[in-house]
């Protein structure tokens, strides 16, 4: 019954002062805004103002929808204002999926200009899906994902974002530290530690270890970078982890990178969205971050 043009009308009167300056703001007749407020009077069945010659004098009734409209007309207002931004892609909430332990403090290098560019949007990071990333952004539980090993799936669309190599971390008292490069068969007395991941997704196995029929003395895992690190420094094993994220480690720490056999393993962080809907403004300006960023 009420409408928002109700409230409107009254609180123009109030703030023009009368019926025709209260017309021309709301770009109405005089004629219209004095029919569409007679129509709500016969439907509520009580007067909202009455005239005192030329001066309006609003009655009870009027007085209450007066305050109403200064109460509730900012907040649709506000309401307008951020379905706006919203469907121009100025505000929203971006889900970002990982499957990269080490690739997370990566991220915050992207996600820290990324705030302060649009401060509409929220970023979202979710872990738990950091082993079924695919089939969360395939079922819109995330609306990104940050992978090193894309999976090619139908509506899915993955892209490079830059690469990095997989290397060897040891401490700097271990004789590997002295090599330029490692062979699979020299870790056969070392500790290795990774993440908690299965064998069949650590690059170290399927990429290095296995096709040569090695393996470590003992594999051990660990959930956090930092500690994983600390291990490796006191010389307790070693560590396989981008270099770049060892070099900013190695500033702190005395630990060094060796490269995994002669070529070295080779990788990219990919970010992957679905390609079967339209992208909000913040996701590819997201994307374009990303790229801009690096690995610097």
């Amino acid at each position: 019954m009420i409408e928002r043009i109700h409230l409107r009308i009254l609180r123009e009167i109030e703030r023009q002062g009368s019926l025709t300056a209260a017309a021309d703001s709301l770009h109405l007749t005089q004629s219209a805004l004095s029919h569409t407020i007679k129509k709500l009077e016969r439907q509520v069945g009580t007067p909202l103002w009455t005239r005192d010659g030329r001066r309006l004098q609003l009655t009870q009734a009027g007085h209450y929808l007066l305050r109403e409209a200064r109460r509730v007309l900012p907040q649709l207002e506000r309401m307008d204002e951020v379905l706006e931004q919203y469907a121009s892609g100025e505000k929203g909430t971006l889900r970002i999926g990982m499957e990269c332990h080490p690739c997370y403090q990566w991220l915050l290098k992207v996600v820290e200009p990324f705030l302060g560019r649009w401060p509409g949007v929220d970023v979202d990071v979710k872990q738990e899906f950091q082993f079924g990333g695919v089939a969360a952004l395939f079922n819109h539980d995330i609306d990104m994902l940050v992978t090193p090993d894309p999976i090619r799936k139908a509506g899915i669309g993955f892209e490079a974002v830059f690469p990095y190599e997989q290397v060897l971390v040891v401490s700097r008292n271990n004789p590997l530290s002295r090599l330029s490069h490692v062979e699979p068969a020299q870790l056969s007395d070392q500790v290795l530690y990774t993440y908690p991941v299965d064998t069949e997704r650590l690059d170290i196995y399927q990429q290095f270890l296995l096709p040569a029929e090695c393996s470590p003395r003992q594999h051990k895992t660990v959930e956090a970078t930092e500690m994983m690190l600390q291990m490796v420094a006191a010389n307790r094993g070693v560590a396989t982890l981008p270099q770049w994220l060892v070099a900013e480690y190695a500033e702190q720490l005395p630990i060094a990178p060796v490269r995994l056999g002669r070529r070295g393993i080779h990788k990219h962080i990919h970010l992957g969205t679905r390609d079967t809907e339209e992208q909000p403004l913040y996701t590819r300006a997201f994307h374009t971050l990303a790229l801009e960023t690096g690995h610097h």
